[in-house]
């Protein structure tokens, strides 16, 4: 149970609720000696009517709200800035505990709008197609952190008090900074909140996980949300150079952990998402497509391609639309739904692969990465290089 903590100079650390949820919620008021329903008024007032003021929450006793109000707090991150895509994706800074920056981004489409969702102050991993890698680690996100991100986004939209009719989110995407599936606890407990009837109530099929294959943390997921699968290469050789953790997850055990998270679903009808960002020259041949639908046979799945969306640190370049067109027939051929997604918010860095923010980087890795970069612009003229390996980890 949360409890309040005396810092340096002798001030009380207040507990934040917002990331709390219900039955840890629950847990913290038993503490307080309160009942259970409590925890239910107060996450509809946190999660539904957007009240962040104690004293606001009028169904609640004077005694607990002054209680409250010295002991706890709804603090979300802080918004240092917003930017408007001409094609209406929003993309917001946040400022977040210990001074990192991260990003989340709002996709309106007709009848519904996606939030992406950040879970790590930069990322562990180093995808080598991603900007977000290239930026190195800092810290994970707390629960309050990344629920913090949609009750924003709510509230930017004037969205509270919140009803099924007038959504101001209507899907979410754990696709921003991050790997989620490496701060599983912070995760798993901010989508239950998503999911919850007395917090933002949207249905499992609307949560969606994305991972880059964090096979053990596969195995631990229970929480019945969609999954999303970054393949982006049809066999380990070309993945280990793309996503390095499939060096010690490869394809076979990433596939084996989605058959077993997809047997877990009481819906039979699940399917897992694909995803594949098609890189000139890299990934993107008919041979490569031949070879992803023969990797993807038994697999119940859906196929989403993604054109490489451009980035400093990185040479590798986007397909033309023949190309893609080439990759998305032999998919469609082999009896696949597949997809090709549309660049949304590219004019405000905001596609998918480019969100970056302010990263006090434990890895060293941001350093390296402009090292390399810099040495590939003076090499003298003529010196061959290979496509795409010139900002790479």
């Amino acid at each position: 149970m949360a409890t309040t903590a005396q810092g340096e100079a002798g001030a009380v650390s207040r507990v934040n609720l917002l990331g709390m949820s219900r039955a840890r919620l629950e847990a913290y008021l038993a503490g307080l000696g309160e009942p259970a329903f409590r925890a239910r008024q107060i996450m509809q007032w946190i999660h539904q009517q957007g009240v962040d003021d104690f004293d606001a929450m009028t169904n609640i006793g004077k005694g607990l709200r002054a209680r409250l109000q010295q002991q706890a707090e709804i603090r979300p991150p802080e918004i240092l800035s917003q930017k408007d895509s001409a094609d209406g994706t929003r993309k917001w800074a946040l400022r977040v505990d210990g001074g990192g920056l991260v990003e989340a981004v709002l996709i309106p489409e007709r009848g519904r709008a996606t939030l992406c969702v950040s879970s790590q102050v930069g990322c562990a991993l180093d995808c080598s197609f991603c900007s977000t890698g290239k930026q190195g680690f800092q810290r994970d996100l707390s629960a309050a952190e990344i629920i913090g991100q949609v009750w924003l986004a709510i509230r930017a939209g004037d969205g509270f008090p919140t009803t099924e009719r007038d959504r101001v989110v209507t899907n979410v995407v754990m696709m921003g900074m991050g790997e989620p599936l490496l701060n599983f606890e912070s995760v798993v407990e901010a989508m239950e909140l998503m999911l919850d009837d007395l917090a933002y109530g949207l249905s499992r099929r609307r949560v969606t996980l994305s991972t880059s294959g964090v096979v053990p943390a596969l195995d631990r997921l229970t929480t019945p949300v969609s999954l999303a699968v970054s393949l982006h290469a049809p066999n380990d050789a070309l993945r280990n150079e793309l996503v390095p953790v499939n060096r010690r997850y490869p394809i076979a055990e990433l596939l084996a952990a989605c058959h077993r998270y997809l047997d877990r679903q009481a819906d039979r009808n699940r399917v897992v998402t694909i995803e594949y960002t098609l890189i000139e020259g890299v990934n993107d041949s008919v041979e490569q497509a031949r070879e992803l639908a023969e990797l993807l046979r038994t697999l119940p799945c859906k196929i989403n391609l993604i054109p490489f969306n451009p980035f400093p640190l990185s040479d590798y370049r986007r397909p033309g639309k023949a190309a893609i067109s080439r990759f998305w027939k032999v998919l469609a051929d082999a009896g696949y739904v597949a997809t090709v997604r549309t660049p949304r918010g590219d004019d405000i860095d905001a596609a998918c692969g480019q969100l970056v923010g302010q990263v006090a980087d434990r890895t060293q890795r941001s350093r390296r990465h402009r090292e390399r970069a810099q040495a590939v612009q003076v090499l003298p003229a003529g010196t061959a290089r290979a496509r795409g390996r010139g900002a790479r980890g």
